[in-house]
C-alpha cells in the first residue's frame, strides 16, 4: 500500500512539474499517513498549499516542504482542541431550501435556478417536472458503458453497446431498438413510452427483466417512471417491449466529479480542505448514534408509556445518542377540515416535552428532530410537506430549546455524510401501482424492490401524480441525484434494512403498531433493530 501511495505522490508532484528528492517524498508521505482512506485529498491538499509557496526550485525536498505540512496539521490540531459538541456535526436541511439545479442537454451540464419558486405554480411547470426528471437520468445513462455509443462505425455490429433511439426515430422503422422514456397513460387503458421527440403506445405482455445482462434490477413498474428497454415496432404502430429496465446506476463519486462543485444536497460546498477534516472528525465519531421512531400517536397512552420507557433507557446510557428523530403521523386520526382536536394535540406535544425535559442528559446532550407524517396537520397532502405548524408545536420548544421542526422529506448532514429522511406509507401504494408484476429472479422482498425503484429513479416517490400529488415546482426536493450515504423510509410495514450499490436504505417500522424503532450508527452505517 505503501509504494502504491509513494507512485501516486510522485506522480502528482510531476503533473504540477515538481522534481522530488527522497527526504521530500519520506515527508510527504509522513503527512498522508495521517488520513487514512483520504490519501488523494490529502494529497491535492497539500500540493494546493504548495503552489503557493515561493519555493526556490522545482524540486521539492525536505526543507521545502516541512513549513507547509506543519501549518497544515497545526491547523487541524487548533481545530480538534476548539470546543465543539456533536451538535456541530448535524446540519438539517429543509425541503423547501434545496437549490434547484436542471440539466442543459446541448451544453451537457447543470445550471443552477435563480429566482422565486412559486408554490402554485403554471402550466409549464408541470411538464417541467417530467423534463427535468427525465434529463436527470438521460444524462447519467449517456456516461453508462452500456449505452455509450462505439467510436468507430465498424464496432456496432460486435460491440456490447445498446445504443439509444429516440421515439420520434421509431417511425418506419424495423428491427430491435433501444429507447427511454416515461411510462404514460394518455388514453384510459392504453399505456405509452414518452420522451422529449415523441410518445409511442407500448406493449408489455412478452416483457421480460434484463438485469441479469445488464446489472439492471427491476423493482416496481409504475406510471411515470422511467424506464429503458429493447424492443420493435409492429405494424399496429406498437412498440413490442422485449426486455426492460431501470436506467442503470451511476456510483457516487463519479457523479460528483460530473456536477463540479455544485450542491445539490444543500449544506453549501466544501473545500478540499475541510472535506478531509470532516472525514477524519467523521471516522472518530464512532459513538455517534440517531434514534429514529416514526408513526408516534402522542393521543395514546399506550404510546407515550412506551415512548418514556425508551426515553429512560437511553437517558441512562453511558453515551447518549446524538440526535433523536420523530417521524408523523402523531395523532391517530387524520388531521384534516373534519379533526376538532388541534388544542388536544398542542397538550400532547407540550407533555412530550416535558417528558424529555425530565431527562436533563437528553435535553442538554441531544437533537431532536420532527418530521410530518401523512396525516399530519398542514396546508395540504401533497409533498414536500412543510413542518408541523407553530401553533402545536410552542408547548414543545418551551422545554426543549434543541427541538428542531422541519419539512417532510427532509435532509441531514453529518459531517460528510448525506441521510434523507422520508416518512410516507409508500410500499403499500408502490405495489397497487404496479403495472408489471416485479421481478423474482434477485429477489421477491417487496421493501427490497421498493429501494431499488427509488434508487434507479433517482427519486423518493415515482408515483403518479393523482396517486401521490407533488408541488410541481419542489419536485426537485424529491431528488436522489447524486445518490445520498443513507435513505431512512418511515412506513407502516415491518422493520426492513436493505444496503444496495453502497446505500444503506431503511425502515424503522411502526412505534404505535408494534412498538419498533432503529439506532443507527452513521459512522460505520450500522443499523440496529429495536424494539420493546
Amino acid at each position: 500500500m505503501s509504494g502504491q501511495i509513494r507512485k501516486k505522490i510522485e506522480r502528482k508532484l510531476k503533473i504540477r512539474g515538481y522534481g522530488l528528492k527522497i527526504d521530500g517524498l519520506e515527508e510527504i508521505l509522513s503527512f498522508v499517513n495521517h488520513f487514512q482512506d483520504a490519501e488523494d485529498e490529502a494529497i491535492d491538499l497539500l500540493l494546493d498549499h504548495l503552489d503557493h509557496q515561493s519555493l526556490k526550485s522545482s524540486i521539492v525536498d525536505k526543507e521545502a516542504v516541512h513549513p507547509v505540512i506543519s501549518l497544515l496539521l497545526e491547523a487541524e490540531a487548533a481545530e480538534e482542541e476548539s470546543p465543539s459538541s456533536s451538535h456541530s456535526s448535524i446540519r438539517v436541511v429543509d425541503a423547501f431550501l434545496v437549490p434547484k439545479f436542471r440539466y442543459d442537454p446541448i451544453k451537457k451540464h447543470f445550471f443552477q435556478h435563480t429566482g422565486s419558486l412559486p408554490i402554485h405554480g403554471e402550466a409549464s411547470a408541470k411538464a417541467a417536472l417530467y423534463r427535468d426528471r427525465f434529463l436527470l437520468l438521460f444524462q447519467r445513462v449517456s456516461r453508462d458503458q452500456h449505452f455509450i455509443k462505439p467510436s468507430f462505425d465498424t464496432d456496432v455490429e460486435n460491440s456490447q453497446s445498446c445504443q439509444l433511439s429516440t421515439i420520434q426515430s421509431l417511425v418506419g422503422q424495423r428491427g430491435k431498438r433501444w429507447v427511454m422514456g416515461v411510462i404514460s397513460q394518455l388514453e384510459d387503458g392504453h399505456f405509452y413510452l414518452e420522451d422529449l421527440t415523441a410518445a409511442v403506445e407500448i406493449d408489455f405482455s412478452k416483457a421480460i427483466s434484463f438485469y441479469t445482462q445488464y446489472k439492471i434490477t427491476t423493482g416496481f413498474f409504475t406510471e411515470n417512471t422511467v424506464i429503458v428497454a429493447e424492443g420493435e415496432m409492429l405494424s399496429e404502430g406498437i412498440f413490442q417491449v422485449i426486455t426492460c429496465g431501470f436506467p442503470p446506476l451511476e456510483n457516487r463519486d463519479k457523479s460528483l466529479k460530473v456536477l463540479a462543485g455544485h450542491d445539490f444536497f444543500g449544506c453549501g460546498t466544501l473545500t478540499k480542505e475541510e472535506t478531509l477534516r470532516l472525514a477524519d472528525l467523521e471516522k472518530r465519531a464512532v459513538n455517534d448514534m440517531f434514534v429514529i421512531l416514526s408513526d408516534i400517536c402522542l393521543d395514546n397512552e399506550q404510546v407515550m408509556e412506551k415512548l418514556e420507557t425508551v426515553l429512560d433507557g437511553f437517558e441512562n446510557v453511558e453515551i447518549v445518542p446524538s440526535l433523536f428523530v420523530f417521524m408523523g403521523d402523531f395523532c391517530s386520526h387524520p388531521c384534516n377540515l373534519s379533526f376538532h382536536s388541534f388544542a388536544s394535540l398542542r397538550l400532547q406535544f407540550g407533555k412530550l416535552g416535558k417528558m424529555i425535559e425530565a431527562r436533563p442528559r437528553l435535553k442538554e446532550q441531544c437533537k431532536f428532530l420532527f418530521i410530518p407524517g401523512p396525516n399530519d396537520p398542514g396546508p395540504s397532502t401533497v409533498l414536500p410537506r412543510c413542518a408541523l405548524p407553530k401553533y402545536l408545536t410552542e408547548e414543545l420548544r418551551k422545554h426543549v430549546p434543541n427541538a428542531i421542526f422541519s419539512s417532510n422529506p427532509c435532509r441531514v448532514k453529518f459531517y460528510t455524510q448525506e441521510i434523507v429522511f422520508f416518512r410516507q406509507d409508500l410500499l403499500y401504494r408502490m405495489r397497487r401501482s404496479c403495472l408489471i408484476p416485479p421481478s423474482t429472479d434477485e429477489t421477491d422482498d417487496p421493501f427490497e424492490h421498493l429501494v431499488a425503484t427509488i434508487t434507479h429513479q433517482s427519486h423518493l416517490c415515482p408515483l403518479p401524480l393523482f396517486v401521490q400529488p407533488i408541488i410541481w415546482n419542489y419536485d426537485h426536493c424529491l431528488h436522489l441525484y447524486p445518490t445520498p450515504h443513507t435513505v431512512v423510509l418511515g412506513d407502516r410495514s415491518e422493520q426492513k434494512a436493505f444496503k444496495y450499490t453502497g446505500i444503506t436504505c431503511f425502515n424503522p417500522g411502526s412505534f404505535s403498531d408494534d412498538s419498533t424503532f432503529v439506532a443507527y450508527r452513521p459512522c460505520s452505517q450500522e443499523v440496529e433493530f429495536s424494539a420493546l
